[in-house]
């Protein structure tokens, strides 16, 4: 059996170096490690209950003395779709620069923050100007989706400008490293430097930049509507999806020869390899889900959900061919039932790409499909699949599109879809034990800690379960603003952004404790 997720931490940190060095109550990743499951074996003692207080006259920032159990608050810009993770008392996480009162930056930025974890401060901000491609490339306003991978002293983070930054975890106080041209890259997307007066640096406020690898300049990608995808941090490469996808046509696509996943070289940035399975040519929609990585008798496999509909298990170590590295493929799985391919794409009973992360666990992968919630709704399935093999274990389709990642945990598989359902499944088996309606749309991702089930929806309700074969709805918290991303937990904290607040939720904290 695989071993559990808090031994898989330590023993990849200590042994073969495949995960953060961070402590292991920390969340350095998108999905904690990995294996991408949305689980958390360490924390104990999460409230079960919190106020998230009231707005100030301002309806901008949260009157603290109104809140229970809730530590700090920060105002985030005015759409927060980055997960948040946290490493070494920092706090990192994508949002826009709507908030953000920086003379220097007025207008249409995707920034990254990275604050403290015990107060909420600001340390520092990596500031990114939009490629000014608008909903084709580099959507209005979205921020940065993508959730930073933390690593010693290093964060790697996709930007909307369809690149892979790797970061001093210090910003500029330690002094300017690697890159080098900060003021430069703050001023103008790569394509128009040269056009604007560099920014002003401040050593006290940036970020450092040690290296960027810009995917559209390298590889050719065409990322559709906004690159959004979530680093994978294994030995000593990087791997990323790239958001290759369609143009404003929604069917043609610009570079059908582009890859869908790439690994990079952590310390350098180099390019080390690229998936050669022709996704690009096959996919329906982009290329947004993120890379997962498990091990199955001793054999490393890097799993992904490709925006064609299969998913795809890669050797991890790059093979030379023809002057390139090539990640190559060991099995591929359609996740999209039959008959689901016979109609036209995006209708409601057709197929669907996947967006959701695979999650690896105890030598299996869970994953669902799902299409932009723009499409609207639309016949789904989660199938769970031997990692080994690539072959069919059990499938769900009683639920619809969705684009949130699983929670695997004691047995059983929490999923929820787009309409807004929770579904709690038998995770051998996929016989459903129940589920529940939120009543709202969901586009975040369930999260397991200390025997409880988080998810929030687009009311900007965080739903609290007990959890167990038995449904046992706790509370409903409303936190005022839509809840696009999915809650976290790190070191007695439970981590939670809406779409303009980031809260850090922790019991005995606040004006009233629990």
């Amino acid at each position: 059996m695989y071993p559990s997720k808090s031994v898989r931490r330590v023993a990849c940190a200590a042994v073969l170096g495949l995960c953060s060095t961070a402590v292991a109550a920390d969340w350095p990743m998108w999905g904690g490690d990995p294996s991408r499951n949305m689980v958390s074996l360490e924390e104990t003692g999460l409230p079960a209950s919190f106020k998230a207080g009231e707005y100030k006259s301002d309806r901008e920032t949260i009157d603290m003395a109104t809140t229970e159990n809730v530590k700090w608050v920060t105002k985030m810009g005015s759409q927060t779709y980055g997960n948040p993770t946290v490493a070494d008392g920092r706090v990192y996480v994508g949002t826009n620069n709507d908030a953000r009162e920086d003379p220097r930056f007025e207008g249409d930025y995707s920034i990254v923050r990275c604050l403290d974890e015990e107060t909420g401060e600001v340390q520092w901000t990596l500031t990114v100007p939009k490629l000014g491609a608008g909903k084709v490339s580099d959507w209005e306003y979205l921020g940065i989706c993508s959730s930073p991978a933390i690593e010693g002293d290093r964060v790697y983070v996709v930007t909307n400008l369809c690149e892979v930054v790797c970061l001093d975890v210090n910003g500029l106080s330690d002094g300017n490293q690697g890159f080098q041209k900060e003021g430069t890259y703050m001023a103008a997307p790569p394509d128009n430097w040269g056009s604007a007066e560099p920014v002003e640096v401040n050593k006290e406020k940036d970020a450092d930049i040690l290296w960027r690898y810009d995917m559209r300049k390298e590889l050719g990608v065409f990322p559709h509507n906004i690159t959004s995808t979530s680093p994978l941090i294994v030995g000593d490469k990087v791997y990323t999806a790239t958001s290759n996808g369609k143009d404003w046509s929604h069917t043609n696509t610009p570079n059908p020869r582009a890859p869908a996943l790439i690994a990079l070289d952590k310390e350098t940035g180099e390019l080390v390899g690229e998936e050669a399975a022709g996704i690009s040519q096959r996919m329906l929609h982009a290329n947004w889900s993120s890379p997962a990585y498990g091990e199955v008798d001793g054999k490393g496999m890097v799993f992904f959900g490709g925006g064609d509909g299969y998913l795809y298990a890669f050797n991890p170590n790059p093979v030379q061919e023809g002057g390139f590295g090539i990640l190559k493929q060991q099995w591929r799985y359609d996740v999209n039932p039959e008959g689901y391919r016979k109609v036209t794409y995006p209708r409601p009973e057709g197929p669907s790409e996947i967006i959701a992360t695979a999650v690896f666990h105890e030598g299996m992968v869970y994953v669902p499909i799902g299409q932009d919630p723009e499409h609207g709704t639309g016949k789904g399935n989660l199938a769970c699949v031997d990692a080994a093999t690539g072959e069919e274990v059990w499938t769900f389709n009683e639920l619809d599109r969705s684009i949130s990642t699983v929670a695997v945990h004691d047995g059983l598989v929490y999923a929820t879809d787009y309409t807004g359902f929770i579904y709690c499944l038998d995770a051998e088996t996929g016989e459903q034990y129940w589920e529940h309606d939120t009543l709202s749309h969901m586009w975040g991702s369930p999260f397991v800690a200390d025997d409880k089930l988080f998810i929030g929806n687009e009311d900007g309700d965080l739903l609290i379960f007990q959890t167990g074969q038995e449904k046992n709805l706790l509370n409903t918290v409303n936190m005022w603003d839509p809840i696009y991303s999915s809650p976290i937990a790190a070191n007695g904290k439970l981590i939670v952004a809406t779409q303009t607040q980031l809260y850090a939720i922790e019991k005995g904290a606040g004006s009233v404790s629990e």
